[in-house]
C-alpha cells in the first residue's frame, strides 16, 4: 500500500486543521493505520492510531482530547482532525499503516510497515 498525507499548513495557536493519508494500490480495510511526528530536533513520536474496523482508537496522552483520527474506507483514506492546535504540535506529520493481522495499535515507528512521506505543521504562538 502506498500512502500520500496532505492537509498541513501555517495556523495559529488555538485554531484547527485536518491531515488526509489517502492510500493506493490496497484497500486500507485490511490495515491497521497510525499517525507520527516528528518535531526539529526530536524523535519521531506517536500521535494516534486507528485499528482497520474503526472500533479501537488510541491517542498520544499530549493530544488527547483534542485530536480525533478517523478513517473513510470508501475514500480509502484516514483522517486526523486537530483542534486546539498549540506551537508544541509543530512538526512533520507522518501516517503509517500495518497488515491487521491483529487489533494491537503499536505506538512505536517499529510497529509499521509503510509509510507515507509527511506534511508540514506549523503552529504560530
Amino acid at each position: 500500500v502506498q500512502l500520500q498525507a496532505s492537509g498541513g499548513g501555517l495556523v495559529q495557536a488555538g485554531g484547527s486543521l485536518r491531515l488526509s493519508c489517502a492510500a493506493s494500490g490496497r484497500t486500507i480495510n485490511n490495515y491497521n493505520m497510525g499517525w507520527f511526528r516528528r518535531a526539529p530536533g526530536k524523535e519521531r513520536e506517536f500521535v494516534a492510531a486507528i485499528t482497520w474496523s474503526g472500533t479501537n482508537i488510541h491517542y498520544a496522552d499530549s493530544v488527547k482530547g483534542r485530536f480525533t483520527v478517523s478513517r473513510d474506507s470508501a475514500k480509502n483514506t484516514m483522517y486526523l482532525q486537530m483542534y486546539s492546535l498549540k506551537p508544541e504540535d509543530t512538526a512533520v506529520y507522518y501516517c503509517a499503516a500495518r497488515w491487521a493481522d491483529t487489533d494491537m495499535l503499536p505506538t512505536t515507528t517499529a510497529g509499521y510497515e509503510y509509510w507515507g512521506q509527511g506534511t508540514q505543521v506549523t503552529v504560530s504562538s
